[in-house]
């Protein structure tokens, strides 16, 4: 059995954009529907990159002053589904497209506690939808290969075009061993 997995579909949101583009631009060269919501999506584009918006997949615009933007079940559940023929048919039934990779860094809470900063200005910087989504992922590591920090990215594609365009179990699985979900 081949353990690795082609990527199709990759979600991108970082708060931390350095390096992007380096990870990026193979994903789209090499046909990767790229999907991203907010600054990561405006960002992507600036540097002439195609997205897809996250609302475009949910259906359901960003809310609550962008509070609410991948807290939805065609996101969790792209994510989360196994590729296995009942996961497969759920997602077909809800037209959802299974995501293949996530790349996510968090909002830098601790590093804006530490600043002069109001307690109501230090909460927007409390990360909700990205450890879900990091959570998501990781649990369904089998399937989906995530990426949470910019120092991952140029490895990541070296390894991803050495295993023609295909991430293996091993990268897959080292997120997890490192506890970083």
């Amino acid at each position: 059995m081949n353990d690795n997995v082609k990527i199709k579909r990759a979600l991108i949101s970082c708060w931390d954009k350095s390096d992007l583009t380096l990870l990026c631009k193979p994903l789209v060269e090499n046909g990767i529907e790229i999907i991203s919501s907010g600054g990561t999506a405006g960002f992507l584009r600036e540097k002439g990159l195609e997205v897809t918006d996250v609302e475009t997949v949910t259906g359901f615009k960003e809310i609550l002053g962008g509070r609410v933007k991948t807290l939805h079940p065609a996101i969790h559940a792209a994510l989360l589904a196994k590729r296995i023929p009942e996961h497969l048919k759920q997602l077909d039934e809800g037209g959802i497209e299974p995501i293949d990779l996530l790349v996510v860094n968090l909002y830098p809470f601790l590093e804006m506690s530490l600043q002069d900063k109001s307690l109501a200005e230090m909460l927007e910087y409390i990360d909700i939808g990205g450890p879900a989504m990091l959570r998501a992922a990781a649990k369904n590591y089998e399937f989906v290969t995530t990426l949470h920090h910019p120092g991952q990215y140029k490895d990541f594609v070296n390894i991803w075009k050495q295993n023609d365009f295909q991430v293996p179990k091993k990268i897959r699985e080292k997120e997890i061993k490192n506890r970083n979900c």
